[in-house]
This record gives structure tokens, C-alpha cells and sequence, in this order.
């Protein structure tokens, strides 16, 4: 297909796939002329991941290059191709690392891990953004008088492993590594704010049994 079939097929407008092109983020077409080139159904298949990291993961433009530098790895497990993608993702506040609630908030992340067998979490551990961004969540709880002991949050750890089950499961219903890749990022961005809509209506409807006249 020339560009403008390609354009019209993704959605995606001639200009930004020739920036898409220029910033190699889309490998070039087969070339069949001086001005113009063929495109096939893997440059349609690259075009959704590249949407998928840039316009609904919010990835800078270098940083998506990495994640499919990534995706192209085969010297890498498809773990790390995976985990590549999301830990690129725009994540929450870091810890104050000379804040001494996040030195503490640390250790109750590690008893966390520990106490839900996470053995492969702990492994990772500073390294990892989620890592971080609870460490950070969990300071400021303690730092403003709110629950934050390790027996309250298990009951939320618990909740988000049976949900990271059915997660996978949806990511690993994609054939190749660039649609689990592509998969992985989307289904985080986009089903974060459905998992946060439910809480807040499960929350209302809970109040109003309880409080609601």
C-alpha cells in the first residue's frame, strides 16, 4: 500500500507517519520509486504500537524508541519486553529520599512484598517505578495521620492480584511481542481509570447504605 492507503487504514495522518519515519519509529517502506515507497500490514501492526506508547501511554518520543528497540530484542524474554514498556510509562510522585517517613514507608513496602510472596517485586525493588510511587503514597499516608499499616494494605495487594491475573491474561491472548507490548501499555492507561471510576461508585453506593437516608 502507498502512504496515503496507510494513512487512511490507521487513522494516522500522512504528516505525522513521515515524522513517525524520520524519527525511526516506523521502519521505511520498500522503495519503488525515487519519491515513493510500499508499505505492508507490519507497518500498520508498528503504527497502532507507536500510538499506543506516544498518544495513550504519553511516552516522549526518545523513550518510545527505546520501548521498541525493546519490543525487537530478541536477545530479551518477553517479560522484559513487556516490563520495558509499562515501567516507560508516566508514573506518581517519587520518594523524598531525605524525608524519614519515606525511609520507613521503604520497609513497610518490603514487609508488603514479603507478606504476599512478590519474591520476583523484591527482587526488583527500588529499581522498579511501582516500587517507588507506593513508597512514596505510603509516606504521605503516615505523614498526614491516615492507615497505612501492613495489615490494611494487604487487603488492597490482595485485590490487585487477582486483578493482575485476569491483566496478563488479557496481554498474553496477543500473538506476538509487539502486540503484548502494544496490549500492555493501553490496557494499563486505559483500564487504570475504569478501576479507579469503580472504586469511586462502589464507594458512593457503600455510603449511601450506610449513611444515605
Amino acid at each position: 500500500m502507498r502512504l496515503a492507503e496507510l494513512s487512511e487504514r490507521s487513522g494516522v495522518s500522512t504528516a505525522t507517519i513521515k515524522y513517525y519515519l524520520r524519527e525511526r519509529l516506523l521502519p521505511p517502506g520498500e522503495r519503488i520509486t525515487a519519491t515513493q515507497a510500499e508499505y505492508g500490514e507490519e507497518h500498520l501492526r508498528r503504527l497502532r504500537l507507536v500510538r499506543a506508547l506516544i498518544q495513550v501511554g504519553r511516552m516522549p518520543v526518545a523513550t518510545a524508541r527505546e520501548v521498541l528497540e525493546a519490543a525487537e530484542d530478541e536477545s530479551l524474554s518477553q517479560n522484559a519486553r513487556v516490563g520495558t514498556a509499562v515501567w516507560a510509562l508516566p508514573h506518581g510522585a517519587e520518594p523524598d529520599p531525605d524525608d524519614p517517613q519515606a525511609a520507613r514507608a521503604r520497609g513497610q513496602v518490603d514487609t508488603l512484598l514479603e507478606r504476599m510472596g512478590w519474591a520476583y517485586c523484591q527482587e526488583l525493588g527500588d529499581a522498579s517505578p511501582a516500587y517507588r510511587m507506593l513508597t512514596a503514597a505510603i509516606a504521605s499516608l503516615a505523614r498526614l495521620g491516615y492507615p497505612h499499616d501492613t495489615e490494611h494494605l494487604l487487603l488492597h495487594a490482595r485485590l490487585a492480584a487477582e486483578l493482575a491475573v485476569s491483566d496478563v491474561d488479557l496481554v498474553e491472548a496477543y500473538d506476538t511481542p509487539a502486540e503484548r507490548i502494544e496490549a500492555a501499555v493501553a490496557l494499563t492507561v486505559l483500564y487504570e481509570p475504569v478501576l479507579l471510576s469503580l472504586r469511586r461508585l462502589a464507594q458512593t453506593e457503600e455510603s449511601g447504605r450506610r449513611f444515605g437516608e
